[in-house]
């Protein structure tokens, strides 16, 4: 989940443990799934005729599809003197320690996330429900790193 090598930039860089290995498994089922299909379109009459196009865009939008399962892989935090450097599915932001107000994993949620000012917060899908014990080590180290860096900002 976590490790400590992250440069002089980031002291601790924290990544989901379970959601990595299901999005993988995810990918290639439906991958081969769509690549299966495409192939056994040819065989056998169902009154519609399939060309080899039809056959190749199968395969390929299962490929996308796949590609974008692979997505749920991608979440990390990382924290350091600069801030909190928060990465999910799709965004990438760094979060100065001035604007973090706190983490917090509130219960029935899925993952944690970062609170900010004005009630307002990012979630932390590296840090995920689903992983139970590495999720509050994890929940325990970024604390501690917001201790260690807020008394060094004040």
């Amino acid at each position: 989940m976590s490790d400590r090598r992250g440069g002089d930039e980031w002291d601790a860089v924290i990544r989901p443990h379970l959601t990595p290995y299901f999005a993988y498994a995810a990918a290639a089922v439906i991958v081969a799934a769509h690549v299966t299909v495409g192939f056994l379109l040819k065989i056998g009459s169902s009154g519609v005729i399939f060309q080899t196009a039809d056959q190749v865009a199968i395969a390929l939008l299962g490929v996308i599809i796949g590609g974008v399962v692979t997505l749920f892989a991608r979440p990390r935090v990382r924290v350091g003197a600069r801030g909190i450097s928060v990465r999910n599915l799709l965004t990438d932001r760094v979060l100065e320690w001035p604007d973090i107000v706190g983490v917090s994993f509130p219960r029935g949620a899925r993952w944690a996330r970062v609170d900010l000012p004005d009630d307002e917060y990012i979630p932390l899908m590296a840090i995920q429900a689903v992983d139970k014990e590495r999720a509050v080590e994890a929940m325990e180290q970024l604390r501690d790193a917001i201790a260690r860096h807020r008394s060094h900002t004040q």
